[in-house]
């Protein structure tokens, strides 16, 4: 918590700030603004004296987006030492800022600097003691400000919004800080004004309230669990229900202050002397996370086989090849499919973490077992961290050749906390990089898939120094980047695109371009299950595509209900995974009645049924940010009611989901406008409204949009025995389309098994639902397929096309 005021009209104890309060020097460039504030009303020459200023800088560097800085001093190496976010990652800039049509204009007048685009625009009052910034939205309506026209303020940064606050340095006695300039804290801030009932949400994986106005929220990445303010995800962006974001192009500490310390703003303040912002247009919410995302990584695109179950050995179990080999054949005794097999942290010998190689007391054969495994089609994670222990067997190597985060005497960093003295990959040398990748590279050489990049957060920042000089303080939050960055990269590089995936924890601005990404240490109780979908959500609306969490929640061992309820959600997440920390989380072993056994069966093979659309939906999400499980308002954004909505979420555009947070199955959910279809018990409900239901532990609100449509495929093909989330997803599909009180005009497209991240077949639907007409019109259905029209009270319409067919009417 960083509050430097005391109400409205004081500073906190020991706090001076220098607000900009007067632009007495004011440029209109060719393509961006700027101007020099004071902080005092300069009457003559005198005042130029023992005055602070701060430089106020505005530029559009793409369409729809601002660059706003403010900088005190610009000469210092604390603020000018990196690293930095990686920004415009997919995309050559140069050719997209000379390709632009909407190039910025700039003017000036004797009362103000602006600078402006088709949609946007800043604009600095530069008289006498006025400085104020007004960002401004054009020509675009915006569905959640209620305003006469199509030009309406976004936000503000008004009086006393931009300063430079020094704590601690003795600031009001001038002299005296002669003597010991460095003393104290110095910060920038920006307090950005909100307006009457502007909603704030995201800022990274966060557990708390949705909504983040009243909240403190700190850039700081810990290993804090899910049921506190902490958090391993932190990203120093969010969405307003105004329709803009603001990104703080910061990796270092960032505190943001929203509606706590002025009930009218969002102060932002970092320990630097210059301060960012990127200021992203919409107005729609996906809109801004398009744009975010064009700033800092769009998702890699995930292998199919990735959206199958994952079956984890959990944490400080025991186990070995035989207990493995039960539980697999457990499952498919049970009809419930696993795709993937995880390996938690004890393959490895304890005190060895990290060696990267098998504990041979317990896996004799790993070689051998891992090519049993891959012959029965089982895909292969294993846990990592970036930490090596002193017992590892490459620890000495890495010592000998630098290859360790250091302290200033030039020895190691080490700790006790976790593994006894371990010390820590840095990942700023880049022959760390390459010999940490080349241990990985063995293991992909075994057999194994992907890893499970956990920790990344427990980071030192005192006394640190790092091969290429970077700033321990920003390293903190920046690390988890480069450890998946470069983990990711070994895994395309050697299984291809699209092959590509980690499972990681921890994670900061740009992350989201090495998926998936988990959701932490939760407890086993309904409202770790319901705090862990808000920081699935907060994740996805900063650009984060995939995410999976811990069915049935990591602290303590699940009761059957929670277990039940808590895998109904997990199926119908992007990623899946059974994973604990005490106890194996296999159904029998959970629910002696064996219902689980059938709750899990069902649920996995309507994932698997659903890969056509999931797959599509994921393909989208590579190509635009806009994560698979998004909250309610990024599709309706003009129902004020859904920017309230936590305990729900749209999986793609087209199905919505609400998940069943009590034993007893009964849920009040919301239902936007219009007709939506059960897809599990083929009921309709009406909106806009409430609905309460209650639901047995086989079900729960799936419902498919009005007017929209999803291609399944019912009778999922096996192979190796069991159920897969790879097949050919053009066969034998059935397109689900509701119709009820629509106009058709829908395009939906088909994934291409073969080349992934393209469409092979592309259809069109027309009509309503009396008339319709379902055209192929590129590519082609193999084999029989179908269409499902859901007409009134429920009845459906259903037509069979044979092989070779590119067209269906009703």
């Amino acid at each position: 918590m960083v509050k430097f005021s005391n109400g409205m009209w004081w500073n906190s104890d020991g706090v001076a700030i220098d607000w900009a309060v007067e632009a007495i020097k004011s440029e209109a460039r060719q393509d961006s603004i700027r101007c020099v504030a004071t902080s005092k009303h300069v009457n003559h020459r005198g005042d130029t004296l023992n005055t602070p200023t701060i430089t106020v800088e505005c530029s559009s560097p793409l369409p729809d987006i601002l660059l706003l800085t403010a900088y005190h001093w610009k000469g210092q190496q604390r603020t000018m030492q990196g690293p930095d976010y990686e920004l415009y990652p997919d995309v050559d800039y140069q050719s997209l800022a000379a390709e632009r049509q909407d190039s910025p204009t700039t003017t000036k007048t004797d009362t103000s600097l602006n600078l402006r685009t088709r949609t946007l625009s800043a604009t600095i009052d530069t008289r006498p003691s006025s400085f104020n910034i007004d960002i401004m939205s054009h020509g675009v309506q915006n569905p959640t400000v209620v305003s006469p026209g199509t030009d309406h303020l976004l936000t503000r940064l008004g009086w006393r919004s931009i300063g430079y606050i020094k704590k601690g340095t003795n600031a009001q006695l001038p002299g005296l800080s002669l003597t010991d300039p460095d003393k104290g804290e110095r910060w920038l801030t920006m307090q950005f004004q909100l307006s009457v009932g502007e909603k704030i949400y995201g800022l990274g994986e966060r557990f708390g309230p949705f909504i983040k106005n009243g909240q403190v929220v700190d850039m700081w990445n810990e290993d804090g669990g899910t049921s506190s303010e902490l958090t391993y995800k932190n990203v120093p962006f969010f969405i307003s229900s105004r329709g803009y974001g603001v990104f703080i192009p910061c990796p270092g500490f960032v505190t943001f202050e929203v509606q706590s310390e002025r009930t009218t703003r969002v102060n932002i303040a970092i320990p630097y002397e210059s301060l960012s912002a990127y200021i992203i247009h919409g107005p729609s919410p996906a809109d801004i996370i398009k744009r975010y995302a064009l700033l800092t990584g769009r998702p890699a695109l995930p292998p199919p086989w990735s959206f199958g179950l994952w079956l984890s050995t959990s944490f400080t179990t025991s186990y070995d090849e035989k207990t493995v080999t039960q539980f697999l054949e457990g499952m498919n005794e049970r009809d419930i499919p696993v795709g993937v097999f995880h390996f938690d942290c004890f393959w490895q010998k304890g005190f060895h973490w990290c060696d990267f190689e098998f504990d041979d007391e317990f896996f004799p054969d790993a070689k051998g077992q891992l090519a049993r495994l891959k012959e029965k089609g089982y895909k292969v994670s294993v846990w990592i961290n970036p930490y090596i222990a002193q017992e590892s067997k490459i620890f000495d190597e890495g010592v000998k050749n630098g290859y360790f985060i250091k302290k200033s005497d030039g020895s190691v960093w080490q700790h006790d906390f976790w593994q006894a003295g371990m010390a820590i990959i840095d990942f700023t040398n880049p022959n760390a990089c390459k010999w940490y990748q080349s241990k990985l590279e063995a293991l992909i050489d075994l057999g194994v898939d992907c890893f499970k990049t956990d920790f990344g957060e427990r980071i030192p920042t005192g006394n640190t120094v790092y091969y290429d000089g970077s700033s321990p303080e920003k390293m903190h939050n920046f690390y988890p980047f480069l450890y998946n960055k470069v983990t990711f990269e070994v895994i395309e590089k050697r299984l291809g695109k699209h092959q590509a995936i980690v499972f990681a924890r921890s994670t900061t601005a740009g992350g989201q371009r090495f998926p998936v990404h988990w959701g932490g240490d939760p407890m086993s109780t309904f409202e770790a299950m319901a705090e862990t979908l808000r920081g699935g959500l907060s994740l996805g609306l900063c650009g984060y595509g995939y995410w999976a969490h811990d069915i049935g929640g990591f602290e303590g061992t699940p009761d059957p209900a929670l277990y039940k309820r808590w895998f109904a959600f997990g199926s119908l997440s992007s990623h899946s995974r059974l994973h604990g920390s005490g106890s194996y989380r296999v159904p029998w072993l959970i629910d002696e009645s064996g219902e689980a056994d059938i709750v899990l069966t069902k649920f996995v093979d309507l994932k698997l049924s659903l890969m056509p659309y999931l797959y599509s939906t994921a393909i989208k999400t590579h190509e635009t940010g806009v994560a698979m499980m998004r909250p309610l308002f990024v599709e309706f954004a003009e129902d004020p009611f859904v920017w309230n909505v936590d305990t729900q979420y749209m999986l793609g555009a087209n199905l919505m989901v609400a998940p069943v947070f009590s034993a007893e199955g009964t849920i009040q959910f919301y239902i936007p406008k219009g007709t939506w279809y059960g897809v599990l018990d083929g009921k309709l409900r009406e909106g806009p409204g409430f609905v309460i239901e209650t639901h047995d532990f086989s079900s729960l609100p799936l419902l498919l949009r009005p007017g929209s449509a999803v291609v399944t495929r019912d009778d999922v093909p096996k192979i190796h025995g069991r159920k897969d989330a790879v097949y050919d997803y053009s066969e034998e599909v059935t397109i689900l389309i509701n119709a009820v009180g629509a106009t058709l005009d829908l395009v939906v497209e088909v994934p291409n098994s073969s080349t992934l991240g393209e469409f092979s077949t592309v259809l069109e639907v027309k009509g309503d639902e009396q008339h319709g007409v379902l055209n192929v019109i590129y590519g082609s259905l193999k084999g029989e397929w179908k269409a499902k029209i859901v007409k009134q009270n429920g009845a459906h319409a259903l037509r069979v096309a044979k092989a070779g067919e590119k067209q269906l009417t009703w």
